[in-house]
């Protein structure tokens, strides 16, 4: 008997729980429907694997861990969520690697590949202060008119926001000028 009335009370939690996500996802939803925001995106998943073979080439695909069947299927289902709700978007940056570049691609048809949005896995920490400093500046700039999309990679992401970000999830951040954003919200791919 106590068994059960656990087990219903985990239930009843865990729906609460559920709902609301969905309500803060749909606030998310809303907020970028009006624009002026930047949507960090952690490339779709890939095959298996941590960086890139040894020898790998910027441009050739060939030569990288790339988007698996999954990871494709919910780079569309991305930008599924962002036409269905008529999200507008002012530019697409990419980082150079391919399943960013396809990530994007999929996802909104289009594509500016930015050196500055390239890995920061292994870089020197001068490089990587460097890309960071200059993905800031431009992050913390208000679009003119809808959002920035900004697709690239974990370590990218955690050194801009302090997030660290599952593969296709969207990190939502507020401009602020002067260098600064707000980390707003974050829309797994799962709930999308």
């Amino acid at each position: 008997m106590i068994t059960r009335k656990v087990n219903f009370w985990l239930l009843i939690f865990f729906l609460l729980l559920q709902n609301s996500a969905v309500a803060a996802d749909n606030t998310l939803w809303s907020a970028l429907k009006s624009g002026g925001y930047v949507v960090l995106i952690r490339h779709a998943i890939t095959d298996p694997g941590v960086g890139d073979p040894p020898g790998f080439t910027i441009g050739d695909c060939g030569t990288q861990r790339n988007l698996s069947a999954q990871g494709r299927l919910d780079a569309r289902q991305i930008g599924e969520a962002f036409r269905s709700r008529d999200i507008p978007i002012s530019e697409v940056l990419s980082s150079r690697w391919c399943r960013c570049l396809e990530t994007a691609r999929l996802a909104f048809g289009k594509a500016t590949p930015w050196a500055m949005l390239d890995s920061l896995f292994n870089a020197p920490i001068r490089s990587t202060e460097e890309k960071t400093r200059e993905v800031l500046a431009v992050a913390s700039r208000r679009p003119a008119s809808g959002n920035l999309i900004l697709v690239t990679h974990n370590q990218n992401i955690h050194a801009l926001t302090g997030v660290s970000a599952a593969s296709g999830e969207m990190v939502i951040v507020a401009p602020e000028g002067g260098g600064k954003i707000k980390v707003v919200g974050r829309l797994p791919v799962s709930r999308i």
